[in-house]
This record gives C-alpha cells, structure tokens and sequence, in this order.
C-alpha cells in the first residue's frame, strides 16, 4: 500500500472517522459520521460530504453563480435564511472527476462547524501537521527600516508542519510605543483567533498588520499567550547575531 503525505498536488481524498455536524439557520444542516477530508489546495483540508448528507430540500440552485466544469452551485437555504452560493455539487464530469457524487459547503457560510462536539474555526485539522511551541534562550533582534522594535533574550518558535518558523516575542521587550491596534482579524484552527498591531515608524510611516497576538489562543498553542510575532518576511531579524534570510530555517 503506498503511503501519501502532504503537500499534495492534487485533489487528495481521505476518509475521516470524526462525527462532522454544520449549523446553519439554527439547524444541523449536516450530521454524518462519514465526512471526507479533501485537500485542494496543498496544505490544509477541507470537509466534503456526500450527496446524502444534506438534504435536497435545503438546496435551491443558484441563480448568479458561473459555475466551473462539471460542477453545479446552491444557495443553502433554512426558513428565511440564505446563505448564497454556498454548496458545490460534484457532477463527476469535468477536471475533478474524482470527486463526482460529493458536496462542499463553504466553511465561512455555516454559523459552526462541529468535530464530534468541539467546535472547529477556520478549516479542519490537518492530521499530518503538529504544531510545536519551544521556549528559548537564543537573543532575538528585530527591525523595520533601521529601528528596532523588539530585542529579547526569550523567545518562542513556533514551528508548524509545512510553514516557517514562527518567533513569539514577550511584549515587554517590544518597543509597544510604536505599536497601534488594528481591525484586522483572522482564525487559525490550531492558534485561534488573531488580533493585529500596526507599526507606527518615528519617520512616520507606517506599516499595517506586520504584528500579531492571540488573546485568548487555543490550548495546544497556550504558549503563546502575551506574546506578539512579527511578520518577518518584511523585517529584519537576528538570531544570536545571525541575520535570517526569507527563506529562514522552519
């Protein structure tokens, strides 16, 4: 039996043993334990669901979607709500003829997504990804454009399965005077919910969304409470002196 891993190249799909429930309009508009974990993109998966797993009485084809090859697109519908174009149905026909007889409902279209009966944000798990976080000694020096905005001697790496390192750094050894909140948002379903700083440069420029926290973070990633990571891509970061490239170790 030959054994596959990610990233995969193309539509991979798996069996998932999880029961998987959707909520959407106060209903369980999907409750099966037979979901399908389908990767369609390299790096994380995505719930697909057999034609059986919600009813066709919820379904109402859309009428504005242009739909791709072999592919027919729903609004979900539950009493008087609507939830557009939210369902694609696999026909079999066209590039993805592996999928044929399988539905994916939009993850962001539902009101919840449950995983036996903890609820999931973002997408699924990926079952062949971990998430370490390792506390350091290491002395960590950050800049943007010659000003250095944090410098610590403790820092967190955060390393996940097919990422970059991430470094976590204590607030208390960021410069916070150049720090300003954002409205900026985002999910990660191993982290939890981000909030995001902007950087506010004595020059006067600034640059929006290069730092992130995670307030209240999931508890496999407890670690990483009151700590803040930089968008490193787009600084300058020492590590015990050593500059680290784009392509830095993950």
């Amino acid at each position: 039996m030959s054994y596959n891993k990610p990233p995969f190249n193309k539509p991979y799909i798996e069996d998932s043993s999880k029961r998987v429930r959707v909520l959407y309009g106060g209903k369980f508009v999907v409750d099966t334990y037979q979901p399908k974990l389908v990767w369609e993109k390299p790096f994380y998966p995505t719930y697909f669901f057999s034609t059986s797993d919600l009813p066709s009485s919820l379904l109402r084809k859309s009428e504005q979607a242009r739909p791709e090859e072999g592919t027919t697109v729903y609004d979900l519908v539950v009493g008087d709500h609507v939830a557009k174009e939210a369902v694609t149905e696999f026909t079999g026909q066209g590039p993805h003829k592996e999928l044929g007889g399988l539905l994916k409902l939009n993850f962001a279209s539902a009101d919840a997504w449950f995983e036996e009966d903890e609820r999931i944000y973002g997408h699924p798990k990926d079952p062949y990804k971990r998430v370490d976080a390792l506390r350091a000694s290491r002395h960590v020096r950050v800049e943007l454009h010659g000003v250095e905005v944090a410098n610590t001697h403790r820092p967190l790496f955060l390393y996940e399965t097919g990422l970059r390192r991430r470094t976590y750094i204590p607030l208390v050894d960021v410069r916070v005077d150049l720090l300003a909140p954002s409205d900026t948002t985002s999910v990660c379903p191993y982290k939890g919910w981000a909030n995001y700083y902007n950087v506010h440069l004595p020059s006067g420029e600034v640059y929006k969304d290069v730092v992130w926290y995670y307030r209240t973070p999931n508890a496999e990633c407890i670690k990483v409470m009151g700590l803040v990571a930089f968008y490193d891509e787009k600084m300058d970061v020492w590590i015990d002196g050593e500059k680290e490239g784009f392509e830095a170790l993950r």
